[in-house]
């Protein structure tokens, strides 16, 4: 997923910067985050909601250590983990700020469906809107990805002792297939918004693109759906 959902949103714009460094500090002298509770709701998202747990986590084994030397240690990875919390609202705030400025001229929509079955033609299809100013109106579009799965023999593996049943084969190729399709389906997402961002025109945009693997290999890098360069 690229975007934050509406209430995810309004969850990290409800939470006061200064209201959560005053609750770190005083969770840190009282060594355990009850007032913390209040400030992240479960539409504040995955990360914070992490970041949260980690503190929360590392403040209850600052109150159940004993010796000296174990509370300086858990007293000092509580205070990380804090300033690593306090941090992580703040980027998430920024994020919130850029798909907010950058949604009043382009939307791509990160709702994309798993296939029932893949096949070694893989495609995935990545929809968007976009608009030259906010005054014009929307403009829809999409473009297909296509990647080519064809893995080169590995040598270096060992061969297991007992040839795979057939349907053992298929699943595992499926597997493959399916962790290969989220990769495509993700290096296309940034890709668009990407192109976005940098300033690019929606009509510009081919209807379909087959991406590009890595020199002498067979398999997807952080570029092989760029279809955009450098000039555009």
């Amino acid at each position: 997923m690229i975007n934050l959902t509406d209430r995810e949103k309004a969850a990290i714009s409800n939470i006061d910067e200064h209201e959560l460094e005053s609750l770190i500090d005083q969770a840190l002298q009282n060594e355990h985050a009850a007032g913390l509770h209040q400030l992240f709701p479960l539409d504040c998202g995955s990360y914070l909601a992490t970041e949260f747990h980690k503190f929360e986590r590392s403040l209850r084994e600052l109150a159940e250590s004993k010796s000296a030397k174990k509370r300086d240690q858990k007293r000092s990875e509580a205070v990380r983990a804090g300033r690593n919390l306090s941090f992580a609202l703040s980027q998430m705030k920024a994020r919130v700020e850029t798909e907010v400025k950058d949604g009043q001229l382009f939307y791509v929509d990160d709702q994309i469906y798993w296939p029932h079955h893949f096949s070694k033609e893989l495609r995935v299809c990545v929809s968007y809107k976009w608009r030259r100013t906010v005054e014009d109106p929307w403009t829809h579009g999409r473009i297909e990805f296509h990647h080519q799965h064809n893995p080169r023999p590995d040598y270096t593996s060992q061969r297991p002792k007992r040839k795979p049943s057939v349907a053992k084969q298929q699943q595992e190729l499926q597997d493959t297939l399916s962790r290969e399709w989220e990769h495509l389906k993700d290096l296309a997402l940034f890709s668009v918004r990407d192109f976005f961002r940098a300033g690019g025109n929606g009509s510009e945009i081919p209807a379909s693109f087959q991406a590009v693997v890595g020199p002498g290999t067979s398999t997807l890098n952080n570029f092989s759906a760029k279809f955009w360069g450098e000039a555009t």
